[in-house]
């Protein structure tokens, strides 16, 4: 299972856990991984994403995943969102 973020592309970070004494092991930093569902407008469906906190906020604040896909660069989307643009390109071309 992926462990990506397909909105700010955040993963799994590295880094030590230092004891009192001072010795270092190797710990991973976990991010807030969601499985959410998201309402697409354009494609009058539900979507199904793996997304941090963080990025539902994003989300959140460009008025939905609509906008969002939309209004990013498809240069600048991660892989796993690239396809649902097309998706959503097609469906507002239709609707015109």
């Amino acid at each position: 299972m992926s462990r990506k973020c397909a909105v700010t592309g955040k993963k799994p970070m590295v880094g030590n856990n230092v004891s009192h004494s001072n010795r270092k092991t190797k710990r991973r930093f976990m991010p807030n991984i969601q499985e959410t569902g998201l309402y697409s407008d354009a494609l009058k469906r539900i979507v199904r994403l793996k997304i941090s906190a963080n990025g539902l906020r994003t989300i959140d604040k460009t008025g939905g995943i609509d906008a969002f896909v939309m209004g990013t660069a498809k240069t600048k989307l991660e892989p796993e969102l690239r396809p649902l643009r097309t998706q959503i390109e097609k469906a507002i071309a239709e609707q015109k």
